[in-house]
Order: C-alpha cells, then structure tokens, then sequence
C-alpha cells in the first residue's frame, strides 16, 4: 500500500496535466430530473431506502430519476419482496465523505430508513485525499449513520476500476486506479470494523455503462448497477415466499448472525 501511495504521488504532476486536460473537454453534466423521494406500494411492513452519496446518487449522467440507482433498486426491491417501498436519493455533485459527514448527514430528517446505501469514494479518489483522511472521514460517516439509524443495514458500493472509465486517458487511468485501490483498501476494511457491509466493485464490461461525458453512468449503467446491489441485498429482505416481517428486524438478525459467525 505504500509503494502504490509513493507511486501515485511521484505521478502527480502528469495528474494535474492530464487532468486539467479532460476538465476542459468534458461537458458538465447537472443531476436529473425527478422526485428524489418516492414510495411504491405493497404489502406488509416497508423496506425504507436511503441512497445517499455522491453525483452517482444524484442520478447525473441521465435525464429522469426514475432511471437512477435509487428508483432503480426500489422498484427491483418492491418486485422481488412484494414489500412496499418508501426511498429518497440524496446525491450531491463532487461530494466527498467528508462532506456527506459534515453537511449532508446532519441535514436529513430522522426518518426510519432501514437499508442505506452510499455512494462515495470517487471524488475522494480523484481528489487525492489521503488515505488518512479518508480513514477519518468516511469512518466517522459510518459512526454518524450508525449512530442516526441503528437498525439500518449500511452498503457501500466502492470505486469502479478507473481504468475503464471512458473518459480518462490511460496514463490517467492507470494513477485514479492506484489511489482507487487504496480508497477501497481502507473503506472495506472500514466497513467489517464499524457495522456496514462492503460490496463488490460495479464491473465494467463496456462503454455502453457510461453517459455521453464518459464518466457517469448511463441508463443501462445504472440499472446493471441496481442489479449488482440487489444480489447483496436480496438476502437480507423479505420473500414472497416467506412469512413477511419487518425489514429492519431481518437486517438486525443478519447482523447478529455475521457477529456471531465472527466472534467463533
């Protein structure tokens, strides 16, 4: 890890070079329009979803929310468990943890959200914030949520490989992909410390992933990524098939039993 921190660092001055260069060609692109906060009926207790991170959970990259990643994995939640489904995206561009510790999390009401899952590390990553401070930030992030929502199952979705990414040269490529390496080193391991489950980076197959600045996600981005999340989730919730209790209750069993599985 220190090796590839020393690397990335002696890369810098080709960063900013290149960096400046792909600012400059890549169009800007706001949110998208929509409601952020939306329920979808079904029956028995609701599954409460919180997505809450950066320009991704913003839905930017697309033109309706209803196509993002938090309308997206509501909609396959409320298909699969036939539960009702109460969710709201809070995305913010450019926002790193420490901005989502600092002035997001203490703006959003205390409602009872009981799977929340953020999206956050890639500014960081191409912020070149340390892996220190990510350490203290995104740590406290998952303290302030735990400590808001103590039923909630957390998931992180981390960094994609940012080699792949259309928009980046390869030289610029390869140096993110180093300090994204090192921002999903600390944030999984942040993760089984403090009560959150980590997931497996988004794999990227082909551009079609990515929207027109080749950066964001596209509709067929964010879906795969719905998908990808809900192959995590899928076991925590409620089943057609079973006698249906509240979601929260199956989350906390899921992290007793993880604890215990842990603790032998």
């Amino acid at each position: 890890m220190i090796f590839k921190s020393l690397l990335s660092w002696l890369a810098l001055p080709a960063y900013v070079w290149q960096g400046v260069g792909v600012r400059l060609r890549t169009e800007r692109l706001l949110p998208a329009e929509g409601p952020v906060i939306h329920h979808i009926p079904g029956k028995g207790e609701p599954v409460r979803l919180l997505v809450v991170g950066d320009s991704s959970a913003a839905s930017v990259g697309i033109g309706k929310t209803e196509r993002g990643l938090a309308a997206l994995l509501a909609a396959r939640i409320a298909a699969e468990t036939g539960c009702p489904v109460d969710w709201r995206a809070a995305g913010f561009n450019s926002a790193t943890a420490g901005q989502l510790r600092d002035h997001v999390l203490p703006n959003l009401a205390h409602d009872g959200w009981n799977l929340i899952v953020l999206s956050v590390g890639t500014n960081d990553a191409k912020n070149f914030h340390t892996v220190s401070r990510f350490k203290r930030e995104f740590g406290g992030l998952l303290y302030a949520l735990r400590a808001k929502w103590p039923e909630a199952q957390i998931v992180w979705s981390p960094v994609v490989e940012m080699e792949k990414v259309p928009a980046l040269p390869p030289l610029l490529g390869r140096i993110l992909g180093i300090r994204a390496d090192l921002i999903n080193g600390m944030g999984t391991r942040l993760c089984q410390e403090r009560g959150a489950l980590a997931a497996s980076r988004l794999p990227i197959f082909d551009a079609s992933g990515f929207s027109s600045d080749g950066f964001h996600a596209s509709e067929a981005g964010y879906a795969a990524w719905a998908d990808h999340i809900w192959t995590l989730v899928s076991g925590l919730l409620p089943s057609r098939a079973a006698p249906q209790r509240s979601a929260s209750s199956r989350l906390a069993q899921q992290r007793r039993s993880s604890r215990s599985r842990r603790a032998s």
